[in-house]
């Protein structure tokens, strides 16, 4: 395993963690004893398979359901010097629920501190003034380092970039110390963030490489092609590490194999800059023979966020999964993604094309460079993915 020091924290991060929400029994709060015997089982041998391999920071959420219960059974038999263990509280608008709401994950944890606490799902900026008001969340969250009880404090987003640089550059209560955010080859634009938090000395977690990074575990052949002799999910892996801004990648295992493929990329790093830039020249150059060099490189900048938009249709969302699926053949993946628009909560906001023949767009577009193509594009977009609306992994 390769380490990396995860900013200002001083830990010498595992370039990949062991995530916390795909191997536990219910995406709800449930007692021990309803756990059957065999997922409990694989929980234990996950675990033992990312310590193993030395990835030993353990991540989980009070929000994954029977997680943090479970990983309760397993964290206190092992050496907890050697351990890194995060999980995650949702910022809350009284902060006593918010402490009150740590001491209980303490508690299903049955560890006595936490070495890294993320302020979960700071998404918006509502979300956000709850973390960081005077005496809100964060300033608990301090006290609790103060306590003991935590020694290093982040905050884990969805959020678009301003909400995440408004995050990061928060200093009062002492700031965030690491940060859980996206960014990887198919979504580049929270660099910023990235620069921004290096700048602060910030660890940098990239959340889910392989699911929202482009369901990698399941690449469409083109993508696959393109990405030759890498497969697409080690490619983004390395793509990712290449850059030493990145401390580490979560991965979401739901069983021990689950590691496998990622971890085949540390054998891989070395080369790194020699594998990489021809599979980015092949990529860059299908992107621009679908869309073309002006809508390759646009992210919607003159578009208004999506409640702001008319019908609160996400725009830019739509426009980007649209670009996946016609320079990749990243369709399953863009059926996916578009039909959580409208079931996806602060997580993943803004609704669909579903009612954009009953809308006027003209006003909303004038600012776009494509204000012309873009009524053209949301209809195909929602051809190319509608389905009946989906849920949440956290609500199946």
């Amino acid at each position: 395993m390769h380490y990396r020091r995860f900013g200002r924290t001083e830990l010498q991060m595992p370039v990949f963690s062991c995530g916390g929400m795909r191997y536990q029994y219910r995406w709800h709060d449930i007692p021990l004893e309803k756990v059957p015997a065999d997922n409990q089982e694989n929980l234990k041998a996950t675990i033992d398979r990312s310590l193993e391999l030395g990835i030993n920071h353990i991540e989980t959420a009070r929000g994954y359901g029977s997680s943090e219960r479970q990983l309760g059974l397993v964290l206190p038999t092992l050496p907890r010097e050697e351990l890194i263990v995060q999980t995650k509280v949702a910022p809350d608008p009284d902060p006593d629920v918010f402490v009150g709401q740590v001491h209980e994950s303490l508690e299903r944890l049955q560890l006595d501190h936490i070495d890294l606490l993320g302020l979960h799902g700071i998404n918006n900026h509502e979300r956000l003034w709850w973390a960081i008001r005077p005496g809100g969340c964060l300033a608990a969250a301090r006290e609790l380092v103060r306590e003991g009880k935590v020694r290093h404090v982040g905050f884990s987003t969805h959020a678009s970039l301003d909400v995440i640089l408004a995050a990061v550059e928060h200093e009062q209560d002492g700031g965030f110390d690491y940060v859980n955010l996206h960014w990887y080859y198919i979504y580049q634009q929270n660099w910023p963030a990235i620069e921004a938090a290096r700048h602060r000395d910030m660890g940098v977690f990239i959340i889910s490489p392989a699911d929202k990074g482009g369901m990698l575990y399941r690449p469409p052949k083109k993508l696959s092609s393109l990405c030759d002799p890498l497969h697409p999910l080690v490619f983004n892996c390395l793509f990712c590490l290449s850059r030493s801004e990145i401390h580490t990648l979560g991965v979401g295992a739901s069983c021990p194999e689950d590691f496998d493929l990622q971890i085949s990329a540390l054998s891989q790093i070395d080369r790194a800059n020699t594998l990489l830039p021809p599979i980015e020249a092949r990529l860059r150059s299908a992107l621009i023979e679908a869309v073309g060099p002006e809508l390759a490189d646009y992210h919607g900048e003159g578009l208004p966020a999506w409640h702001e938009s008319p019908g609160y249709m996400n725009m830019p969302i739509m426009l980007w999964l649209r670009t996946l699926a016609l320079a990749y053949d990243m369709l399953e993946y863009g059926k996916m993604r578009y039909n959580l628009l409208g079931n996806g909560g602060h997580w993943f906001p803004g609704l669909n094309a579903e009612q954009i023949d009953q809308l006027e767009l003209k006003e909303a577009l004038t600012k776009s460079p494509f204000a012309e193509q873009i009524p053209a594009f949301l209809r195909e977009a929602h051809s190319m993915f509608y389905q009946k609306p989906k849920k949440r992994l956290s609500q199946s």
